[in-house]
Parts: structure tokens; C-alpha cells; sequence
């Protein structure tokens, strides 16, 4: 019996990934558990298993093809068996509405999102092109849309090559290869060609692309302000060298995540989300961890944070980190935080403010612990200082909440005995 392989969804909001590489070739032989071949969404890297034995007969989707999730990439069957026409994808594709509906649909609320959106429906009002077979709508992939506003392509223009004439990213990239026919109202991609200093342009890498992507998505649709607070460390500090002489694992960073996911449970609304019409509130803290990696930065996410152990906190993060840096997160990994931290303490950083994650209404900026002169009733003394920086969604935290939240943080830190206690108990 033939039996489909299909390109699986690594997450939630994955909608096609890319063959990076088949190690299995055809006429080959598949058993249970055989890595078959690597994918690659726009975060991450990962193999896929074989779930059925046999030969592998065919292979659809070859190295470097970009398909959507739950399309047949491969058929396994006997030798000789008959080996049927590939279905359309099982998952409906999105479809884009026409400029007419762009014009209505609110910015906030379309999949696009509020800049991506303005700028294909600038490039559509600017440049009519023949209507789809379809009629006003056509299907496209996610990517494929975000790509065609980065690059100012009508995709009414381009013919889709993915099942079912859906048109997919390699469609929007090759047409944007083509001689420009766009009017000069819409802004080009600038030629690839040395600038007037002589210097070539070089692509960025496709990570990069993301992040310029959602920090672009978040600047430009979150109205960001900040609140700063001085948190004295001296008695943290002088605790985690009783837990280094002790063997402990329990790092600063630790607590600082652990005071952070506890604070988050006091003040709920800094974990929740809003579009600027509707709030949505969580119950479980899913704590975004920022990590610099080769040529970017990922945030993998320790889920249900406030419930964890100084100890389980510490494994967590730790494995997250390693792996990151490794390259191999899974996609669930990178998605779902509530909330973020992004900690440059080891740069001897005085203080600094982060973009907040898409989806999020918040994240924390972790400077330098420093020695700094304070008063201390009539003189002066040198203490631990680290600042604690508060990027907030104004839309949904206020400054007096922001300040409380970051105070009920700064108040956690400094109570050395609680964390001694935690400590203990790991």
C-alpha cells in the first residue's frame, strides 16, 4: 500500500517550510523512526521521522523546495506499486482579499499586520493588473504576502506555483527578479550593485529577515514607553557566592527569572495581550528568554515559568540556551511567551531599553550589576546596583503600573532571605 509523506506543521503558526536536505533517496529503504529529511520554518531547523515502512518510491518535493505544511512530499510504498497524483494541501490556504476589502479590513486586525498591509495596498492601488481566474481573491501563502509587501510585487500579477496555483514565497522572489514593470509611485528594491562608495550589497540572512520583520511589526504598531528602577544586589551577589561554595548551580540570572514569573502572576495585565480592541488575558506565565546566536537573536520560551524551582528553572533555561546556540529549537520552543527578558548583564551595561516581542505587552531589560556610591542614611556606601528597564504596551499598562510592577520586582530581589529559602529547597 502506497502511503504519503506529508511536510508536517512544526508549529502553530508555521504555514510551509523548506527541504533543506533528503537523507533517504529514492528506492531506498524506510523504517520506523528513520530520519527521512531536514526542514527549515523561518526560526528553526529540525528533522523529520519516518512513521511507516517500505521503500521510498518518490520524492515530490525536492531540496530546497518551500511547500505548505500537510502537503504529500514523498510516497513510501513496494516496489511497483502505483504512486497516485499528489492531493492539494489538507490545511485551506489563506486567501488575500482584494483592495477593496484591504481598504476596509483595520489595520491592527489583518494578517498582514498594520505595516505590511499599507504598503501592498499602496502597491495594488497603484498598480491594476489583470484580475485571477479566481475573481477578486487569490491564494497565497503567509510568507508569500509579507514577502510581496517587502518587495512592492502585485501578486495579482504572479502566477502561483504551489498546489492548487497557490502562490508561495519562491513565486513573489522570482517575480521580483523580472524586469521591473511597477509604476514609479511604488518603491523598488534597490539594484544589487555597488553603492557610491563602491560597497556591494550583501542579502541578509533569513534569520536577520525575521527579526527586522517583527521588531519593524512592533515599533511600528505597539506605542512603547519605559520606566527604570535601581535594584540593590549586594545581598543576592553575596548569596550566589555562598551557593557557588555550596556546588549550587542556582545562578543571579535564575532568580531574576524566577522574581520576574512570580511578579507576573501579581500584576496579570503585563501578561496579557491586546490588538487595541480586545484584551486577552493568561493564566500561565510563559517566559521568553532573548539569546544571542550566530548572526541574530532567538527567545525560546520556559513555559509555565512561576510554577518552576529555582532548580527547574535553572535546567530549563540552561537546555533552551544550549540548544539554541546549537540550532536546534524546535519551533514550539520559540513561540507562545507572555512575557520577555532580555538580560545583558555580562556586557557591563548601565542601563538599556528592548522592543517588545510581537504578541506581548511587555519586556524586561536586565543591565549590569555595578558597584555604585548610594546614600545610605547620612553617608555614602558602595553598593550592587543593577537597573531593571520596563518596555510596556501603553495601550494596556499605564505608567503607575508599570512602575508597580517593576517595584514589586526590584522588592523580591533584594529580600535575600526568601531566596536563600528557594535556594535550600532545590
Amino acid at each position: 500500500m502506497v502511503t504519503p509523506i506529508l511536510m508536517p506543521r512544526p508549529g502553530q503558526m508555521t504555514e510551509e517550510c523548506t527541504v533543506q536536505l533528503w537523507l533517504k533517496a529514492e528506492g531506498d529503504l524506510v523504517h520506523k523512526g528513520d530520519i527521512l529529511f531536514e526542514i527549515e520554518t523561518d526560526k528553526s531547523s529540525m528533522e523529520v521521522e519516518a512513521f511507516d515502512e517500505g521503500t521510498l518510491l518518490r520524492i515530490v518535493a525536492p531540496e530546497g523546495a518551500t511547500v505548505p505544511v500537510n502537503t504529500v512530499v514523498a510516497w513510501v510504498g513496494q516496489p511497483g506499486d502505483a504512486i497516485p497524483e499528489a492531493p492539494a494541501p489538507v490545511v485551506p490556504a489563506p486567501v488575500l482579499a482584494a483592495p477593496e476589502a484591504l481598504a476596509a479590513t483595520p489595520a491592527s486586525s489583518h494578517p498582514l499586520g498594520p505595516a505590511p498591509a499599507a504598503l501592498l495596498q499602496q502597491a495594488l492601488a497603484a498598480s491594476p493588473s489583470p484580475a485571477p481566474a479566481s475573481g477578486d481573491r487569490l491564494t497565497i501563502s503567509p510568507r508569500a504576502s509579507r514577502v510581496a509587501a517587502e518587495l512592492g510585487i502585485d501578486p495579482r500579477s504572479v502566477r502561483g506555483s504551489g498546489p492548487g496555483g497557490r502562490i508561495v514565497e519562491r513565486d513573489i522572489r522570482a517575480a521580483a527578479a523580472l524586469p521591473a514593470t511597477a509604476p514609479a509611485s511604488v518603491s523598488a528594491p534597490p539594484a544589487a550593485g555597488p553603492d557610491a562608495d563602491g560597497v556591494s550589497p550583501e542579502p541578509l540572512s533569513r534569520l536577520r529577515q525575521v527579526i527586522a520583520s517583527r521588531l519593524t511589526e512592533s515599533v511600528t504598531t505597539i506605542p512603547h514607553f519605559t520606566v527604570t528602577v535601581a535594584v540593590d544586589m549586594s545581598g543576592l551577589v553575596a548569596l550566589r557566592a555562598e551557593l557557588r561554595r555550596d556546588g549550587s548551580p542556582v545562578a543571579l540570572t535564575d532568580i531574576i527569572h524566577a522574581a520576574t514569573a512570580q511578579t507576573l502572576v501579581e500584576f496579570p495585565l503585563v501578561n496579557a495581550r491586546t490588538d487595541g480592541r480586545q484584551l486577552w488575558r493568561r493564566e500561565r506565565v510563559h517566559l521568553g528568554i532573548a539569546v544571542s546566536v550566530p548572526g541574530g537573536l532567538l527567545v525560546p520560551v520556559v513555559r509555565d515559568a512561576d510554577r518552576r524551582t529555582l532548580a527547574e528553572l535553572h535546567d530549563a533555561a540552561a537546555s533552551l540556551v544550549e540548544r539554541a546556540r546549537a540550532g536546534r529549537l524546535g519551533p514550539d520552543e520559540l513561540s507562545g511567551g507572555t512575557f520577555t527578558i532580555s538580560n545583558m548583564g555580562m556586557f557591563r551595561v548601565e542601563a538599556f531599553s528592548a522592543i517588545i516581542n510581537p504578541g506581548e505587552s511587555g519586556i524586561l531589560a536586565v543591565s549590569s550589576i555595578l558597584p555604585t556610591p548610594v546614600a545610605l542614611g547620612d553617608g555614602l556606601a558602595v553598593r550592587q546596583i543593577m537597573r531593571l528597564t520596563l518596555s510596556a504596551d501603553h495601550r494596556l499598562v499605564d505608567g503607575e503600573l508599570g512602575a508597580r510592577f517593576l517595584n514589586a520586582i526590584r522588592r523580591r530581589l533584594e529580600d535575600v532571605n526568601d531566596w536563600r529559602s528557594a535556594a535550600a529547597t532545590t
